[in-house]
C-alpha cells in the first residue's frame, strides 16, 4: 500500500473511517504552492484545493492544509484533481509568529504560520562559516521540541571552518539530548551517517537558514540532484533562497524527506513553558531560587545569577533564554 510508505498509520486509519463511507480518499499533501497543493493517494498524484467550508471554519491559517497533513479528498481522477475537505489530526507541528508588520496599521503581526506537520525527527541544519549562531541553534532547538518532534544538530561546512572540534563542542552543551553530526554535505560519505535517522514510514525534515546546505544534503540520500542549490555569498556570509516550497520526497530505502525554504526571520509561536527543554539546565537552575517568580535579573537569592559569577552559565545563552522568555511572554500576552 503506498500510503504506508507515505507514513500511513492505524491513528490515520481511525479518524478517516468516519469519511470512508462518503466516497472519499486520504491523501497526504507533498508539496504546497499558495491555495493548490499536490497529494499522493492510492489513485496516485493529484493536484487539489481546499473546499470553501474548510476556510471558512478555520480560525486562522493553522487550520488550514500544509505540507505533511493528512486530508481528506474529493477525488476527480478524469481530470487528476480534488477537492480537500477535511485535515486528519496532526501528531506534530511546528510553528513560528509570521513576521513582520499587518499592513497599512504598523503594527507587530501576530498571526500562527504552521511550517510543516507529521514529522518524527527535524534536522537542524547550521553552516560553520559566518553564518554560524549558538543563539539561533537554540532558537530552532524551542521550536522543534515544543512541535512535538526529535531534533538532531547537522553543523555542515565542516571543511570550511578551522576550529570545528570547538564549535562542535559549543553546541553540544546548549544542545541538552538532541544528537549533534558534524561533516561537510558536498561528501557523499559523510552525508551517509544521516541515514540512520531515516526510517520507513517516517518523516525526517530539515530546517536552517538559506544556504546553509539543506538542498545539498537532500540530494546526497537522494541520490540525484533533486534541489538546486547555490554558491554563498563570500562577503556577506549569506545564502540565497533556492528552496522556495515546502516538498515531500520518498526515498526508495525507506523514510520521507521534507525541504523547507530558509528562514532569515524565526519568531516563535508558543508558550513560555517551551523553553523547558531546549534550556533544561536554567529551568533546573531557576527552580532553585528564593523567589518563584524570579527573572533572573537583580533579584536576591537568584540561584541562575549566581551560577553565572560562579561561571557555570554563558552569560550570553542565558541572555538569549531571558530575551526568548520576554518574547514568548509578549505573544501570550498580545494572543
Amino acid at each position: 500500500m503506498i500510503l504506508d510508505d507515505y507514513g500511513w498509520n492505524d491513528n490515520f486509519a481511525r479518524q478517516f473511517s468516519a469519511f470512508s463511507a462518503q466516497g472519499f480518499l486520504p491523501a497526504r499533501v507533498i508539496r504546497g504552492e499558495k491555495n493548490y497543493f499536490r497529494v499522493i493517494c492510492e489513485a496516485g498524484e493529484l493536484t487539489v484545493r481546499f473546499a470553501g467550508k474548510l476556510r471558512h471554519r478555520a480560525g486562522g491559517r493553522q487550520d488550514l492544509p500544509v505540507v505533511g497533513d493528512w486530508v481528506v479528498v474529493e477525488p476527480q481522477l478524469e481530470q487528476e484533481r480534488g477537492i480537500i475537505h477535511a485535515i486528519l489530526e496532526r501528531f506534530s507541528s511546528f510553528a513560528r509568529n509570521l513576521p513582520g508588520r499587518r499592513k497599512g496599521k504598523g503594527r507587530e503581526r501576530i498571526e500562527q504560520q504552521v511550517i510543516a506537520a507529521n514529522v518524527e525527527r527535524v534536522l537542524i541544519v547550521c553552516g560553520l562559516d559566518q553564518d554560524f549562531s549558538l543563539r539561533r541553534i537554540e532558537r530552532y532547538l524551542t521550536l522543534v521540541t515544543a512541535g512535538g518532534a526529535e531534533a538532531v544538530v547537522v553543523l555542515n561546512k565542516a571543511d570550511l571552518s578551522t576550529t570545528t572540534e570547538r564549535q562542535r563542542q559549543q553546541v553540544l552543551e546548549v544542545a541538552g539530548e538532541a544528537p549533534v553530526e558534524l561533516l561537510c554535505a558536498r561528501e557523499q560519505d559523510q552525508v551517509e551517517q544521516l541515514r540512520g535517522y531515516l526510517r520507513p514510514g517516517e518523516t525526517l525534515a530539515l530546517l536552517g537558514s538559506s544556504g546553509v546546505g539543506k538542498s545539498t544534503i537532500i540530494n546526497a540520500l537522494l541520490g540525484e540532484d533533486r534541489q538546486k542549490v547555490a554558491e554563498v555569498s563570500r562577503t556577506l556570509g549569506k545564502g540565497r533562497h533556492t528552496t522556495t516550497h515546502r516538498e515531500l520526497f520518498l526515498l526508495p530505502t525507506g523514510g520521507i524527506l521534507m525541504d523547507n525554504p530558509g528562514m532569515r526571520e524565526l519568531h516563535l509561536w508558543g508558550e513560555e513553558e517551551d523553553l523547558a527543554e531546549s534550556f533544561a539546565d536554567i529551568e533546573a537552575l531557576a527552580l532553585q531560587c528564593r523567589f518563584s517568580d524570579c527573572g533572573h535579573r537583580s533579584e536576591p537569592g537568584c540561584a541562575v545569577r549566581e551560577a553565572l559569577k560562579d561561571q557555570q552559565l554563558d552569560p550570553q545563552r542565558l541572555n538569549n533564554y531571558l530575551q526568548l522568555k520576554e518574547e514568548l511572554s509578549h505573544l501570550q500576552r498580545r494572543r
